[in-house]
């Protein structure tokens, strides 16, 4: 066997591999283009053309060629390698690789390696009913989504966190390149640890154009581009050139030598001889023209290592005999018989270059992380309970019990090592400094003496980069391991598309019998809107919710816990699950905690309740009001209006309703956690006022409950868009989130109040009067505001 870093190819292997790049090829045209008369048997004609021509083949030769030559050093030494293609629509040669290996037949029986399966190939390529065009869940090795780009490098070493045997090679459009995401992935490399963690080989190709333009780094200097690579932490490679009789020689060698050097690397970090200097590890930058091999011009325009190769070089063939014929004289360059047997297989000698069983990067089990995955250990969350005597008889801060809870899942699971945390530099800020009794954040840099909570080995992953935490977590769960990502909730919008995509994944992958369940996706967003006390407007937007509950039922669950028990179970349910995407809205501050742990299980475990202890209906009857709250503020400004019309309005029948899970307010036939209409009445009844508190935008309530028989009867309090640096209260009042305002509007709603309690609203609409010239007067809260707690005396009858 050669050793790493030797150039050996003969003249025989590099034809062998050239052959290889050439069937690959050949498939990728022909997944573009051909309805039938797969291996040209005779004559291209029109009507063997598909009418709709859609694809991208400009980036496919190039990813092809690498693939070919990723097989030959994964043989050569035995590799664990999985690929990610970071070109957008790259998935033609995706496709023609896990086939020629065998992956594809074995996933998709009916497509054959014959010529018959050649056709079917062929056929479902972006053609109704078929594949997309790009790397998707449907494409065997895939660990990422390719309709989008900015994310493969952050993905690829998502994956490679803690797992020390894997490589991840990383392909890189030079497109891509010019996305803030991938920009900041490079940075990646500062938090891998070459002792604990695999490998992320990235390869940057540079084939110069976009869709209509040439691109920046295309046009940047090898000197410049070896500058900044050097920079962020790489020892770049080139592996430059057209000629394909040079360019392999020079592909394989340099893949020894980065081969070689990742093996140094991580040898001197395991065997106790490397220093506290973070390593440089290798990449490769990749020149080659744009649609290399394909035709040079068409009607007499540059179409070769130019844009117009981006997507069809040949845009008419069904219309235009001169297409045609370029087309066929382009598709017979390849040599077919030089390829494929007269049933349409692979030539033996070709089949002979790729790996075998899982070494072959479309059946690498790493990119199928269901196959891996192990369930975590869980300590019992009743362990860390909150004592709640009475409802409301306690503060807390939830997310503060929650990392104490966290602190020992990781403890639990150190050494299988299958757990990470990731956030932006806000993992104490958000009251979870707990894990940091048996943790630390990973840091590859220098640590000074007066640095805190650093370490090489650490769980938790902090970059100042809501997209790099996002796409860490995603290529780490993908991979077959768990984990949570917290952020302040009004800055995961960043994250909006990269939400999309992953949900997107989960939907399709959740309908291939192949791709086994992975962890779920699971958010934890704290530092909400309602306390933004110093941060003001800017940190002020709930409406991340908006844009998951979008998605299908069977993908999202929207989790509002209003104290620390609930989160404590929500907690525990959501890394329990698998094939979702968890969010949890949870708040850091001290705050009533409303329900004892038994009573929280019960609770969550429903979704949705009513409190019998903080309304005043009659049993068996129907109440005058509901009282509706979702949100650890919102339920306390509920309380505590509930708390203001018991004592002025003493007659009045109220029921509390408290939602945890806001999607049980969708009807069941529209999510598995929705309420049947019946049960929906029971509750919120069906012709009643509910004056509902709601964490986010009143417009979701809305969406979520148009067909319910009583939608007329919702009346939703929420944010609207009013925000400020000011006081916790001030911030709800600016909204009619508040006490005040909630217990006006039951006035306003409930027939017959509006007279006979019109002194009282006055008396409300004087307090909220009062509050205002307080607070611009003392900077904080009233005391009767900051010092309110719910009266004992109104929960004593439940506890008899």
């Amino acid at each position: 066997m050669p050793r790493y870093g030797e150039a050996f190819l003969s003249t025989d292997e590099v034809q062998l591999i050239d052959r290889y790049w050439r069937a690959a090829n050949y498939l990728s045209v022909g997944q573009i283009y051909l309805l039938d008369n797969a291996l040209l048997r005779e004559p291209l004609r029109k009507d063997h053309i598909k009418p709709r021509l859609l694809g991208h083949w400009g980036t496919t030769p190039g990813l092809n060629f690498i693939y070919a030559h990723l097989n030959r050093v994964i043989k050569a030494h035995d590799l664990d390698m999985i690929y990610i293609c970071g070109p957008g629509h790259g998935g033609p040669g995706m496709v023609a690789n896990t086939y020629l290996e065998g992956t594809y037949s074995e996933v998709y029986p009916d497509i054959t390696q014959d010529e018959d399966g050649l056709q079917k190939l062929f056929r479902q390529f972006s053609f109704p009913g078929g594949i997309p065009s790009h790397a998707a869940p449907e494409t065997p090795g895939s660990i990422h989504e390719g309709g989008e780009l900015g994310y493969a490098l952050v993905h690829a070493y998502g994956a490679a966190f803690d797992n020390p045997d894997l490589i991840v090679t990383c392909v890189v459009g030079d497109g891509e390149a010019e996305t803030g995401p991938l920009a900041a992935s490079w940075h990646s490399n500062k938090f891998l640890s070459p002792k604990h963690d695999g490998a992320v080989l990235p390869i940057l190709h540079l084939n110069g154009y976009k869709i209509a333009n040439p691109t920046v780094m295309g046009r940047m200097s090898d000197d410049e581009i070896r500058h900044l690579f050097h920079g962020y932490g790489h020892e770049p490679m080139f592996v430059e050139g057209s000629d394909p009789a040079m360019m392999h020689p020079l592909m394989a060698h340099t893949l020894e030598r980065a081969i070689d050097r990742i093996r140094a690397i991580q040898a001197s970090a395991r065997d106790g001889r490397a220093t506290v200097d973070r390593p440089k590890w290798p990449m490769i930058v990749m020149r080659s023209p744009k649609g290399w091999t394909g035709p040079k011009e068409v009607d007499g325009l540059k179409v070769e290592g130019f844009w117009r190769a981006h997507q069809v070089p040949i845009v008419n063939p069904r219309g235009n005999p001169e297409h045609l014929s370029l087309l066929e004289e382009w598709m017979r360059s390849y040599r077919i018989d030089d390829l494929f047997d007269n049933a349409g297989g692979l030539l033996p000698e070709l089949q002979a270059l790729a790996p075998q069983g899982r070494r072959r990067m479309g059946a690498n089990p790493h990119a199928n992380g269901g196959l891996l995955k192990h369930e975590l250990k869980l300590p019992d969350f009743r362990d860390y309970a909150i004592d709640v005597p009475h409802p409301g008889g306690t503060e807390g801060e939830a997310t503060r019990v929650m990392g104490q809870f966290l602190r020992d899942v990781i403890k639990l699971n150190a050494e299988a090592r299958n757990f990470r945390i990731m956030g932006p530099d806000e993992t104490a800020s958000n009251r979870l400094d707990a894990v940091f009794d048996v943790t630390e954040r990973v840091w590859m840099e220098g640590i000074e003496p007066y640095d805190v909570h650093l370490a090489q080995d650490g769980r938790v992953m902090e970059v100042l980069s809501e997209h790099l935490c996002q796409g860490w977590l995603e290529g780490y769960l993908l991979t077959g391991r768990h984990g949570l990502m917290s952020c302040y909730e009004a800055f995961i919008h960043i994250v909006d598309s990269m939400f999309n995509q992953h949900a997107k994944w989960l939907k399709v992958s959740r309908t291939l019998p192949w791709r086994r369940p992975v962890a779920s996706l699971n958010y934890l967003l704290t530092s909400h809107v309602w306390r933004q006390d110093h941060n003001g407007f800017s940190h002020q937007d709930p409406g991340f919710v908006d844009l998951v509950a979008n998605k299908k039922a069977d993908i999202v669950r929207i989790y509002f816990p209003p104290d620390a028990n609930t989160l404590l179970w929500i907690t525990d349910h959501v890394l329990r699950t698998y094939d979702r995407i968890n969010v949890i809205v949870a708040g850091k501050q001290p705050s009533p905690q409303w329900l004892s742990m038994d009573n929280a299980a019960t609770h969550c475990d429903a979704g949705i309740g009513i409190w019998p202890w903080a309304g005043t209906e009659d049993t068996g009857s129907e109440p005058d009001v509901v009282m509706a709250c979702c949100g650890d503020v919102p339920t306390l400004e509920t309380m505590a209006a509930v708390d203001l019309l018991r004592q002025a309005v003493p007659g009045l029948k109220i029921r509390v309703v408290n939602i945890v899970d806001l999607m049980t307010l969708q009807p069941k036939t529209q999510h598995p956690h929705g309420l049947d209409d019946r049960d929906f009445d029971g509750m919120f009844t069906r012709d009643k006022p509910v004056i509902f508190a709601f964490h986010g935008y009143p417009n979701l309530i809305h969406r979520l409950t148009y067909s319910r028989a009583n939608h007329a009867g919702m009346h939703v309090h929420g944010f609207e868009e009013e925000g400020t640096t000011t006081t916790p209260f001030d911030m709800v009042v600016l909204n009619r989130l508040d006490r005040f305002h909630l217990a006006i509007d039951v006035i306003e709603r409930v027939p017959g109040l509006g007279i006979t309690a019109a002194a009282i609203k006055q008396q409300f609409r004087d307090k909220l009067l009062e509050h205002t010239t307080y607070v611009r007067a003392h900077g904080e809260d009233m005391p009767q505001i900051r010092d309110w707690s719910w009266p004992d005396r109104f929960t004593k009858h439940t506890v008899d």
